[in-house]
């Protein structure tokens, strides 16, 4: 098990690990679309976590950047294609967080959490508008606080 998360189960760890490709999808494709650039910027952000944010997390993004691709394609493959509905799940899958979050050390539980909220931050804002002006859309702002979470 990787440092930080030996409180939890292999399992456990999955679910918070596949969160990542969950908050992707939620918040790229509120608009209807997840496009190229979102899972590309998405998949670069998962390395670039692994050494730069909190040391404590390094090994969880190595972990999440190993096979992020292919979790994000399973699980976008597994959802309906329309918009609402996708949501609806999504956002009962990131909720099983809320179990797993208070297990870990505080600390590393609140970095976590952090860390979810400034995916999706960072997601939202990555397509972009004119000079990144209105660059998050209402649909996307909609999700990228991550509401469903609770806050540690």
């Amino acid at each position: 098990m990787i440092e930080h998360f030996e409180n939890i189960t292999p399992e456990e760890f999955k679910t918070l690990t596949d969160t990542i490709a969950r908050i992707t999808i939620l918040v790229g494709g509120a608009d209807g679309t997840l496009d190229k650039e979102e899972k590309e910027d998405a998949e670069k952000l998962t390395k670039i976590r692994s050494y730069a944010n909190a040391e404590s997390l390094h090994g969880f993004y190595k972990e999440v950047g190993n096979n992020f691709t292919e979790t994000l394609d399973t699980e976008f493959d597994s959802l309906p294609g329309i918009v609402e509905d996708r949501a609806n799940i999504l956002v009962e899958r990131i909720k099983l967080v809320n179990d797993i979050l208070p297990k870990l050390d505080q600390p590393i539980g609140h970095e976590l959490y952090k860390s979810y909220v400034s995916f999706a931050e960072h997601v939202a804002k990555c397509s972009g508008g004119f000079l990144d002006f209105l660059s998050v859309s209402k649909a996307e702002d909609k999700w990228m606080h991550l509401d469903m979470i609770n806050p540690l």
